[in-house]
């Protein structure tokens, strides 16, 4: 890297330190996180499918589905895919370019995330709340609209703070990087200039992203919660809970480790411990979001099992036209 004082060049790398106190191999733990990551996105990729190909799921709830998956399959695909080439290397190295990279899209990725939460809780909260109304504040062209602003926001809201990060000045060549991706603490921590500012900045955005969307979730929630409660059926009102149960399970692992992460003046003093809430959301809520929000709802597994019967029926078509030129020509 360049003397302290003067920005990077294309040359410029970094050394991502990955788990600390860990006793298992690269080996161990490639295998371990392929399997995660695997099965992520196998989950998360069924969702996009089946919404879009099913016309029984073409209803906003799984219009929003769809688009949560997608950014999950995103939001592990930007660190896991190195994170696993590391495991398997020497040199646990990455790019300054690539560095950045991750960082944009991480924090844009996660930040349209909390986004989208905010508006499915809204979406909720109409479909049970304001039945009537519902179609009408949830049409087709709206739901499209909300969605892109969700794409939109995110994007934009950390676009600023990663240039300031690019135009920082770093002190040393294959500086240590205390994290197994590039995360805002461990990488301002590198910077030989005061970055309290830049801390500062971060803590604002953050706040007003993070906070602003749990006040929204929570509230349609509290409003859900309400309704449920007047429900007259007890075995009504105990689906009605074991959904949001469910539901509020995600949503708290999400938001609580983001608040403990990125809702705070500075983000550098504790990069020790940034890692193992990182997790949270980089493996476990990506992993668990298909079975919670998707996988355990009956229409979706009645479209599963309708899209796997279609194909199943034409591989064993495609089969049959591969056998019968064969049996023509043995004839």
């Amino acid at each position: 890297m360049a003397p302290c004082g003067n920005h990077s060049d294309g040359t410029t790398e970094f050394v991502l330190a990955g788990f600390p106190n860990l006793n298992s191999t690269g080996v161990e733990l490639f295998s371990t996180f392929f399997l995660i990551y695997l099965l992520t996105l196998t989950g998360n990729a069924l969702i996009v499918g089946v919404v879009g190909a099913d016309h029984r799921l073409q209803t906003p709830m799984y219009f929003f589905l769809g688009n949560l998956s997608c950014l999950e399959i995103l939001i592990t695909s930007v660190i896991i895919p190195k994170m696993l080439s590391n495991f398997l290397s020497k040199q646990h190295t990455i790019s300054f370019a690539a560095c950045i990279a991750q960082f944009y899209f991480y924090f844009f990725l996660g930040a349209s995330e909390f986004l989208l939460l905010a508006v499915m809780s809204v979406d909720r909260y109409l479909a049970i709340c304001r039945p009537l109304h519902y179609p009408l504040l949830m049409s087709g062209a709206v739901c499209f609209r909300v969605a892109l602003v969700c794409w939109v926001g995110g994007l934009l809201s950390v676009l600023g703070p990663t240039v300031t990060v690019a135009l920082l000045p770093f002190c040393k060549q294959d500086a240590v990087v205390q994290h197994f991706f590039c995360d805002s603490g461990p990488l301002l921590q590198l910077a030989c200039t005061n970055t309290t500012k830049l801390e500062e900045t971060d803590f604002i955005l953050a706040f007003l992203v993070i906070v602003s969307s749990l006040t929204i979730t929570a509230a349609s929630y509290g409003q859900i919660v309400l309704a449920v409660l007047r429900i007259p059926s007890a075995s009504g009102r105990q689906k009605a809970f074991s959904t949001c149960t469910s539901h509020l399970m995600v949503v708290t692992l999400f938001y609580g480790s983001a608040i403990f992460l990125y809702v705070r003046p500075s983000q550098s003093g504790s990069v020790d411990t940034n890692w193992s809430v990182t997790v949270v959301t980089t493996f476990v809520t990506p992993l668990l979001n298909p079975f919670i929000y998707a996988l355990r709802n009956d229409r979706v597994k009645e479209a599963l099992k309708d899209m796997l019967r279609k194909v199943v029926a034409e591989i064993s078509d495609n089969s049959l036209l591969l056998e019968s030129p064969r049996k023509k020509t043995e004839s």
